[in-house]
């Protein structure tokens, strides 16, 4: 166990914004977790995972503890089912493409989602009528007090819309270590209601009754064609939600935008696409000094290279204002500003 001082994170964040840590150390195991955090090597503590749904916008004064925790393992299966284990630092599409290999079935729509295990209980992560919540048994944490081990089921975890307890009562309290996901061995629910998924198979004739691993290769399609690979061009996905609005608000909207996409949700939830509001107020494309909005795919803000995460967040604002302007409606960030900090 290494620590490092001043440590560049142009590297650990998939916006590649360079900012530093004070103090940084990587942790492979959980025994190594317990004890730098019982070491209390700075007052602050910042926990980083992937770095993919995070925007650095100022240096982290604080002990950053990146979770590098591996491995993945069958709990428990019958002939329908597998219950399977990640570690947290697992990354999330090596995982998916893991279980595709041994034809476990329910996450293969979440494929080449950004980031890693760990975190997507936090975001309850989704994908194309898919959400972690669907697969989800439970989670492992480690509580950050007194360093005790404690188990989160499905309902403990309040899963809600790119929401759970760990973006609110939990916050700061606790580290995921691992989850657990139960998915299917055979006879697959597939998800593949959206159009341009079934056009995909449909081109490759597969639409009949596609395997899971041919779901996923669509996915990974769309994906790859609507957004910038973090490799090449600095972004998090989806920086925005979605819009849920009320019936009321959305009868109103609907006659003024009668044009726009929407899904509804429940009689009285209807969720309107966030990238057609941005498209619409004139974004998608616009581009201010190295900080900007993706030509394809108007959810997407994107580092051309040198823009600060201020310079980000200062045009996310603007597109917010604008949206709620032009049609009323609040489009609210995704993505986690600053980071995770401990105090």
């Amino acid at each position: 166990m290494h620590i490092e001082e001043h440590k560049s994170l142009k590297n650990y964040n998939t916006f590649g914004i360079d900012c530093t840590a004070r103090y940084f150390v990587s942790v492979s195991s959980i025994f190594e977790l317990k004890e730098v955090l019982k070491a209390k090597i700075h007052s602050n503590i910042f926990i980083l995972g992937g770095g993919s749904n995070l925007l650095f916008t100022k240096n982290v004064d604080a002990l950053l503890i990146h979770i590098n925790l591996k491995g993945i393992k069958i709990i428990s299966e019958d002939e329908n089912s597998v219950i399977i284990k990640a570690m947290a630092g697992e990354n999330w599409n090596d995982f998916v493409q893991f279980c595709i290999k041994y034809n476990y079935g329910g996450i293969e729509n979440l494929s080449l989602i950004p980031g890693n295990v760990g975190t997507a209980p936090i975001q309850n992560i989704g994908a194309y009528g898919v959400e972690l919540k669907d697969v989800f048994e439970s989670c492992n944490t480690l509580n950050l007090n007194d360093y005790s081990i404690k188990e989160f089921s499905k309902t403990d975890c309040q899963f809600a819309y790119r929401n759970s307890i760990f973006k609110n009562k939990e916050k700061g309290k606790v580290i995921i270590t691992d989850v657990a996901f139960k998915l299917s061995k055979n006879q697959h629910q597939l998800n593949i209601g959206y159009g341009v998924i079934q056009t995909i198979l449909s081109n490759n004739k597969q639409l009949e009754n596609p395997s899971i691993k041919q779901v996923s290769e669509a996915i990974i399609a769309i994906r790859q064609s609507k957004l910038p690979d973090p490799k090449v061009l600095g972004n998090s996905g989806s920086f925005f939600k979605n819009p849920i609005i009320n019936a009321s608000k959305f009868k109103t909207f609907f006659s003024n935008n009668p044009e726009a996409p929407y899904y509804k949700i429940s009689e009285d939830e209807f969720k309107i696409p966030a990238g057609w509001l941005i498209e619409k107020c004139g974004f998608k494309g616009k581009r201010i000094g190295d900080a900007g909005v993706h030509k394809h795919q108007a959810l997407v803000l994107v580092n051309y290279g040198n823009a600060t995460g201020n310079e980000i967040l200062t045009l996310a604002k603007k597109i917010q204002g604008e949206i709620y302007k032009t049609f009323n409606i609040l489009i609210e960030i995704e993505v986690n500003i600053f980071g995770y900090v401990l105090k």
